[in-house]
């Protein structure tokens, strides 16, 4: 089988689940085709296909042919398509204008008030405005007919025809008129929904200025290279993902890492793409650039979060499918037990197919992007779903709970020496090292701001420590085999008992002190735990490929359960063990060990959305900043959005219900029944738009 082929394209038009299940048969139906992805939020089709079956052209046929257009590959024919939806919008304009005095006339005339007026207007005139008007809803219905599938306004064109035979072109014409404030109502829905993710596509550079043979020049984003030399300025996005060569420079990182504080940059730091340099200049070595960088990263999770759906989303598709049967079910009876057309019209016009399949996408839409601006990478609402309904925690220790780094946190002096000198001693010896545990002295020592010494005839023991001279005495550093200690002296048992690794430090063959390293913990976590605990997390657990005094220390310091020295796969078996009893597992992590067990459990959250790629692509949920305060706000951020979901299921279920009761039983006319079936995704829309705004419930 030849290799498959990706084809991206932007679809006008696509703004309902609906809209996106009917493009999505026309592409699959192709020979060639493997895959088809649309995303409502940024109008994307995504294709996968088999070049030697199929072409990009038999694909945009497809779509034609389904009634929708496409602006070819993304960044193509912008111009074209600006000019087309503004032409497309002032005629929506006049129609809706037209309309509205139609609607008033035809209200008027309803209560007898202009008979006269509408009476003077040919039958065959009505029929003429009735279509002309409705055509762009009549064309896409009449396509999709011919083609056995159904869409939102099927039903209302079903009413529309109905009002005709009948001799009521006056009601037909109001049908159409609500049909095109439906269309906007509902355009204005999902553009409210999709802003967030809107404003994150549009804060992507699209120059980047380069120096290339000595001068500077302003390149397309596309043409930038790794060989190049990005230079940015005070007020400019930085452009791609790099280090900086030269330059110092205070650094606005919240698009990335949503932290409100400036970063400071000079050479050899780290930068984002999507970043601004609020003030200094720097120059930048590219890592990585466009899609490849942590904001085209970004971007693209947050894309592609509709492909994963959650289960309520599915069932109210599948529902959708059902509900035209069910409607047209309902019709039948009413016009064998009443024979009254307009009834049947009333019924038919009133059913609100699209409210349904709307309720649950347009919730999660507004979700996933509103909480991509606050630092919370969400691929899914499948995975909001079941995060709303996790039970379990398992957390991963190094690099997740702590800092991932050792620190000096405990200086127990053992003779004459102060706690300074016994750490200046040490970070003299071991001050030209890299080993983790000596840049821990090194730091600790500048933190206090002491002053170091010149170390000569520095030696290693692999395994054990240094000696060197310092001041003309020999200074070792190491463990109690370095130092042929058979015991910890007892002032500093009670921190080994804490799973702290011990460095002793002897001077000309005395003991003078003993220092003790620890992995940290960061300092949110603790409150996040309670947080967690609060929102009813039955079972938190460590699961650490750390020795037992170690996790055991940790797990007692945040009131946890815990298990240590496991493989990864022993990570992988405590997620499915909880699983098999029926529990909802969460899986915290950062680094690569953790990677299968973020893919087993029912949510993967990966801490650092700019730090491991397999963790990130492992995970459901990734942080792009390293904040336990952002895991809690997870949870919250999916119960609210369930919230929401089910209100708008109810809310959209119950107005069907009493909508087609009142036109079955003739109290509701098909003019009055028109206007009220735009009336739900209005509804949808303010109940989802409360998603759009930050709510952080404390712990009580």
């Amino acid at each position: 089988m030849a290799d498959l082929e990706t084809f991206e394209t932007n679809i006008s038009g696509l703004d309902c689940s609906e809209c996106a299940r009917h493009v999505r048969q026309a592409i699959e139906q192709l020979h060639g085709v493997r895959s088809a992805k649309l995303f409502v939020g940024s109008r994307k089709a995504v294709v996968q296909y088999d070049p030697a079956l199929t072409d990009p052209a038999a694909i945009r046929m497809a779509l034609k042919r389904a009634g929708y257009n496409t602006t070819g590959p993304l960044g193509e024919n912008q111009d074209k398509r600006g000019i087309q939806n503004y032409s497309r919008r002032i005629l929506g304009l006049l129609a809706l204008v037209f309309g509205a005095v139609l609607c008033v006339v035809v209200l008027g005339e309803w209560l007898g008030l202009f008979r006269r007026i509408t009476s003077l207007v040919p039958f065959w005139l009505g029929v003429t405005i009735v279509l002309l008007t409705g055509w762009p809803v009549l064309k896409n219905v009449l396509h999709s007919a011919l083609r056995g599938r159904a869409t939102p306004h099927t039903l209302m064109t079903m009413g529309l025809l109905a009002a005709l035979v009948v001799g009521e072109w006056t009601t037909a014409a109001v049908i159409v008129f609500f049909m095109r404030v439906g269309d906007y109502a509902e355009s204005f829905t999902t553009e409210s929904a999709r802003t967030a993710v809107n404003d994150l596509m549009q804060m992507a550079p699209q120059t980047a200025r380069v120096e290339r043979g000595g001068s500077e020049q302003e390149v397309a984003m596309d043409a930038v290279t790794p060989e190049d030399l990005v230079i940015v300025r005070p007020g400019e996005k930085i452009p791609v993902d790099g280090t900086v060569l030269e330059g110092h420079g205070t650094i606005d990182q919240a698009a990335i890492t949503g932290e409100s504080m400036p970063a400071e940059a000079t050479a050899g730091s780290h930068v984002y793409a999507a970043t601004i340099v609020q003030l200094g200049s720097l120059k930048i070595r590219p890592t990585r650039i466009g899609a490849d960088s942590a904001f085209g990263r970004v971007v693209r999770m947050v894309e592609q979060a509709e492909a994963n759906r959650a289960v309520v989303q599915r069932f109210a598709d599948k529902f959708s499918g059902y509900f035209l049967p069910i409607v047209a079910a309902i019709a039948l009876l009413t016009f064998i037990l009443r024979r009254d057309p307009l009834s049947v019209a009333a019924v038919l016009v009133v059913a609100c197919s699209c409210s349904i399949a709307l309720a649950t996408p347009i919730a999660m839409l507004a979700s996933v992007g509103a909480s991509a601006k606050r630092g919370l990478l969400i691929k899914g609402g499948k995975y909001i779903e079941s995060l709303a309904k996790a039970d379990v925690l398992l957390i991963d220790k190094t690099g997740t709970l702590t800092l991932g780094r050792p620190e000096i946190t405990d200086i127990v002096p053992c003779g004459h020496l102060s706690a300074d000198a016994i750490l200046a001693l040490a970070a003299s010896v071991e001050r030209y090292s890299e080993h983790p545990l000596a840049q821990a002295l090194v730091a600790a020592a500048r933190a206090r701001n002491l002053r170091l010494f010149e170390a000569s005839k520095f030696a290693a023991v692999p395994g054990k420590g240094v000696r060197a001279t310092v001041e003309g005495a020999q200074v070792v550093v190491g463990s109690r085999q370095m130092l042929s200690l058979t015991d910890p002296v007892p002032p500093a048992q009670h921190l080994e008992a804490l799973g702290k690794t011990l460095l002793y430090v002897e001077r000309d063959g005395r003991l003078v002190g003993v220092l003790a390293a620890a992995d940290t913990l960061r300092e949110e976590v603790p409150t996040a735990i309670h947080r967690m605990r609060a929102l009813g997390m039955r079972d938190i657990e460590l699961l650490t490929g750390d020795h037992e005094q170690a996790a055991a220390a940790l797990a007692r310091q945040i009131g946890v359960a815990y298990r240590a020295n496991l493989l990864p796969e022993l990570k992988i078996a405590a997620v499915k063990e909880y699983q098999a009893l029926g529990r909802v597992v969460v899986m915290v992590g950062d680094g690569v060990n953790d990677a299968p067990a973020l893919a087993q459990a029912d949510v993967g959250i990966a801490m650092g959305a700019a730090g491991t790629d397999i963790a990130i692509e492992a995970s459901h949920i990734a942080l792009m900043r390293e904040d336990w305060g952002l895991i809690p706000e997870a949870f919250l951020t999916a119960r609210r959005t369930m919230s929401v979901v089910k209100s708008n299921l109810v809310f959209t279920g119950i107005y069907n219900v009493v909508g087609l009761t009142l036109a079955a039983l003739g109290f509701l006319p098909p003019i009055l029944a028109a206007a009220a079936q735009s009336l739900p995704d209005l509804g949808i829309l303010a109940n989802s738009a409360r998603l759009l705004r930050h709510q952080q419930t404390p712990p009580k």
